[in-house]
């Protein structure tokens, strides 16, 4: 599906200032032969296996497939060590980092799971470690700053805009204008100028890879009829969907945060309200003004409050390949709340929007649904406890 020159169909490449364009040439040129190289391949899956946990479990939902009457399987990322997908992408990129010669690493981060996910893996190299999150995401994922904060990271908030993530990752991305020549910027989704869009695919394709075993070991054949996964940037997504691209036979439906609703004003549907410009380095489909100023999003879930999408899930909306729902605040809540009552787990905010498709589609009895768990809502309590009005 990629192209020449980073590209997904029309959306994609790099788009950048001349200081960075030394350190995306050295990535483009080097990423690929360094990932593949055996050695690499070798640390990579015996991190993910030993300290990450990986596989992560293919768990049958028996009450939610009960409910709405399908084969609800859920890919449980949030079983992860730091509690969610990103994790399979920093182990990566930190060893990608090292080759490269790089002693300090950036993030940015919305609901703190990638900022603890690249503040886990610095402390296993010993590498010094800046992430960049929004000051109103600081406060609504304060557990999550925390956990970085003992890691050993620095978090600086971004105060301008929403600060929110779109804010932190111009935070991130003024950085390493700054200090090209010693760090790496860990980008936490399927966004930027390239190779980060598909690097960042590559390393959470295991996520599909496990599945398609898993499936042939549960129900005889590696391929879902759906594949579902809440859409931000896209990193989980993207993991999900990657080895069932090419396969007509599998449906791939992704969850964009409608926030209070898509005519509201208060949104990050990107997919419904946004136009093709460019965003943090890549061309894709973003919201944005008549002038092409970009239009704060909206979301109740960290995560998903971004104002673009990755290339990869641009060109997927654009061939028709993939569908995409907007799901409100409301919708997601309510979800969340579901497969609580139901199944004992409670998920990230971010996750409940792929659930909250589930009665928007009319499933066969037969079909085999599996939805990317990619997170878990630990960090998310506050925000439950208010919403439900719990305590």
């Amino acid at each position: 599906m990629l192209q020449e020159k980073g590209y997904y169909g029309q959306f994609g490449g790099a788009y950048i200032p001349e200081m960075l364009y030394p350190n995306i040439a050295s990535l483009q040129q080097q990423y690929i032969s360094i990932i593949e190289h055996a050695d690499f391949q070798k640390e990579f899956e015996y991190l993910l296996k030993q300290y990450v946990g990986r596989p992560s479990p293919l768990y049958k939902a028996e009450r939610l497939s009960e409910h709405f009457q399908t084969q609800i399987y859920l890919k449980r990322e949030d079983l992860n060590h730091t509690g969610s997908h990103k994790i399979n992408n920093t182990i990566g990129q930190i060893l990608l980092a090292k080759q490269l010669g790089k002693a300090k690493i950036i993030a940015e981060t919305g609901a703190g799971q990638h900022g603890v996910a690249t503040a886990t893996v610095c402390a296993l190299m010993g590498m010094e470690c800046i992430v960049y999150m929004g000051e109103v995401d600081i406060a609504r994922q304060s557990p999550n700053v925390a956990r970085m904060k003992l890691l050993g990271a620095k978090v600086v908030p971004a105060t301008s805009g929403s600060r929110t993530l779109k804010d932190a990752t111009n935070e991130a991305m003024r950085h390493w204008i700054n200090h090209p020549d010693d760090t790496h910027y860990i980008i936490g989704s399927v966004v930027g100028p390239h190779p980060y869009p598909d690097m960042v695919a590559r390393f959470q394709s295991v996520i599909s890879a496990e599945i398609k075993t898993q499936l042939q070991s549960q129900v005889g054949r590696e391929f879902p009829d759906y594949v579902l996964a809440c859409v931000g940037g896209g990193s989980n997504a993207a993991g999900a969907f990657y080895h069932f691209l090419e396969d007509e036979r599998v449906q791939l439906i992704g969850a964009e945060a409608a926030g209070l609703g898509v005519e509201s004003g208060k949104s990050a549907a990107t997919l419904a309200l946004g136009t093709v410009g460019i965003l943090h380095g890549s061309k894709t489909v973003l919201m944005q003004t008549t002038d092409g100023q970009v239009v704060e999003p909206h979301s109740i879930s960290a995560g998903l409050d971004y104002p673009g999408i990755g290339p990869m899930h641009a060109h997927l909306a654009d061939i028709n390949r993939a569908t995409f729902y907007p799901i409100t605040d409301e919708e997601a809540m309510q979800a969340g709340w579901q497969l609580s009552r139901l199944e004992g787990i409670i998920p990230a905010i971010e996750t409940a929007h792929a659930l909250a498709i589930l009665p928007k589609i009319s499933f066969k009895k037969e079909d085999i649904v599996v939805i990317n768990l990619s997170g878990r809502g630990d960090k998310d309590l506050d925000t439950y406890i208010r919403y439900f009005e719990l305590i």
